[in-house]
């Protein structure tokens, strides 16, 4: 899914940061619940009207201005306006039409992408101020006031419909694989081992890659998409400028892909940061692979490679079910068995299993253990079936299922993945009440 990008732009002082929080903030309408994309640092995930898309906020524009924080700042907006598909100059309408309004609108103009301006400070709709922002030559400006929330509705209707249609998606027969991970772990350096060739460009210096590379492969007559992207770091280590919108782009990847590689340091070891990404693609129902780098570079005994795993698994259970790769993009070491690996985790993707099945490993895992009954009800389950693929989703249908605990699901999760173990894939179990 390739979710458009949406930037608040302007000179300082006209409420941009107003505006984004209000529109993230207040209107729970509006906002994901989905962990991890709430109210990050300067973007958020946004849904209106059935269409999602990233709210981005950014600095003051000052384009006069030598002083080191603003020529960072212009930096920062001018990657804004480059990953953005819509920009909105933000206006103030209390003070009128500035000089720094129409230079920043030039740049707009510049990009050759869709805008809008916001009229900000409206806080009465009967004041047709505004008006004079006609002048930028923008169309009609849309009023909203930030402080008091009127005019948000309509703004966002305005928001939503100028959002470009996104763009026609690659055959359906085409695998995404998004290489992800910290910066300087060796993304760039194992694509180009993987590919033969110097495709990506590779440094010593963490941050190298700044955008994501699209890289088609074609291996045993299928099609592949390598994505090389920026490593996602702690969002508290993200300057406003070029670094946070690689951490954007990296996010961006993952919704898009199908397959995403997670490559670790083998010296350096599992940091959080590897396992918020692991999160961040396995919650995104995304098939993983964890693929360990620079293995060449670790001290190791024959049983160090079985060590790591079991030290990253006690960290993150779920870690358990997804194929581990030990690699060094330097020696080449195992770098071209990531595509056998690649093709068997899309194949366990893909698996339906018939409901048969499902049903007698269901009628099994009952048989060694029922579901804990609730107080003066009798909690049944009757059936499973397999419900969708990609990720492998099971629905179990009983009474009552909002009454079957946490752990009786895991139980019928870890009963379900014995026998069919969905490689590298996270197994969804939903419960649904079977209709009378």
């Amino acid at each position: 899914m390739n979710i458009p990008v949406v930037a608040l732009v302007g000179r300082p002082n006209v409420g941009k940061s107003s505006i984004f929080n209000r529109l993230i903030g207040d209107d729970q309408a509006i906002v994901s619940e989905e962990a991890g994309t709430t109210r990050d640092r300067h973007f958020a995930m946004a849904e209106w009207n059935g269409r999602a898309f990233w709210l981005v906020d950014t600095g003051g524009l000052v384009e006069d201005s030598n002083l080191p924080m603003d020529v960072a700042i212009r930096r920062q907006v001018r990657e804004a306006i480059a990953e953005a598909d819509l920009l909105c100059l933000v206006v103030d309408a209390q003070i009128g039409l500035h000089p720094s309004d129409a230079r920043v609108m030039e740049i707009l103009r510049e990009s050759r992408k869709p805008w809008l301006v916001l009229a900000n400070k409206v806080d009465d709709p009967r004041d047709t101020n505004y008006y004079e922002f006609y002048r930028l030559g923008a169309g009609e400006p849309i009023p909203v006031s930030a402080t008091n929330g009127k005019g948000s509705g309509d703004l966002l209707d305005a928001l939503v419909a100028a959002i470009p249609d996104a763009p026609v998606a690659e055959a359906p027969d085409v695998l995404r694989v998004a290489v992800v991970g910290r910066p300087n772990v060796g993304k760039s350096s194992f694509v180009n081992r993987l590919l033969g060739e110097e495709r990506l460009v590779v440094s010593s210096v963490a941050g190298t890659t700044r955008d994501s590379i699209d890289t088609p492969f074609t291996y045993h007559e299928r099609q592949l998409i390598f994505v090389d992207t920026a490593g996602l770091r702690r969002q508290s280590k993200i300057d406003d400028g070029v670094e946070f919108y690689s951490s954007l782009r990296t996010r961006r990847a993952i919704d898009r892909a199908d397959i995403c590689l997670l490559m670790i340091d083998a010296v350096e070891g599992l940091h959080n940061q590897d396992l918020k990404i692991a999160h961040m693609a396995w919650e995104a129902g995304r098939a993983l692979i964890i693929i360990v780098n620079k293995w060449d570079l670790k001290e190791k005994s024959d049983k160090t490679a079985a060590h790591f795993q079991k030290e990253c698994v006690e960290k993150a259970p779920f870690l358990g079910f997804v194929p581990f790769l030990f690699t060094s993009a330097v020696t080449g070491q195992r770098v071209t068995k990531v595509l056998d690996v690649i093709l068997q985790v899309e194949a366990e993707r893909a698996l339906r299993i018939p409901t048969s099945q499902v049903n007698q490993a269901l009628e099994e895992l009952l048989a060694r253990r029922q579901p804990p009954q609730a107080a003066g009800r009798e909690v049944r389950l009757k059936y499973a079936t397999q419900v969708e693929t990609a990720p492998p989703t099971i629905a179990v249908f009983g009474n009552h299922p909002e009454l079957v605990q946490e752990h009786y699901i895991r139980y019928l999760h870890n009963g379900f993945r014995e026998r069919w173990p969905f490689l590298g894939n996270p197994l969804r179990i939903i419960l649904r009440r079977k209709s009378a």
